[in-house]
């Protein structure tokens, strides 16, 4: 029998993505994209919704909508990286808008990527597995 390694890949479907956007449209596309791929996906309209679906589901990565009620997405950024169980965990901030202000602000707040909408299924799951592989 082999060895198996200590740095063999976590096979994709125990491994928690949380997708935050007040849009069910974008929801459902990357529900879509990451399921097909064997993620476990959780999904979340706000940034409340996500901030109780965090504690409860210990999400791997999590991408965040800049645009949202209540809570937005630089603010949602901000309590997840202010948390030390989370402050590790990575954060892709999601955003129709491409600015290098809305890039820097995204920084600022602790995200660790930032994806333009609408993203594609390859930028996607290119994103997850940076943190995942």
């Amino acid at each position: 029998m082999g060895e198996v390694s200590a740095t063999a890949a976590v096979p994709a479907g125990l491994i928690k993505v949380l997708v935050i956007d007040d849009s069910n449209t974008i929801r459902r596309s990357a529900e879509m994209f990451l399921r097909q791929a064997g993620y476990e996906v959780i999904l979340a309209e706000d940034g409340f919704d996500a901030l109780a679906k965090i504690s409860d589901h210990h999400p791997r990565v999590i991408f965040v909508d800049i645009m949202m009620p209540r809570l937005d997405g630089y603010q949602t950024c901000a309590l997840i990286k202010q948390n030390p169980r989370l402050k590790t965990t990575p954060v892709i901030m999601l955003s129709s808008k491409d600015g290098v202000f809305d890039r820097a602000r995204g920084r600022l707040a602790g995200s660790d990527r930032y994806l333009t909408k609408p993203f594609t299924k390859e930028g996607l799951l290119a994103a997850v597995s940076e943190y995942v592989s």
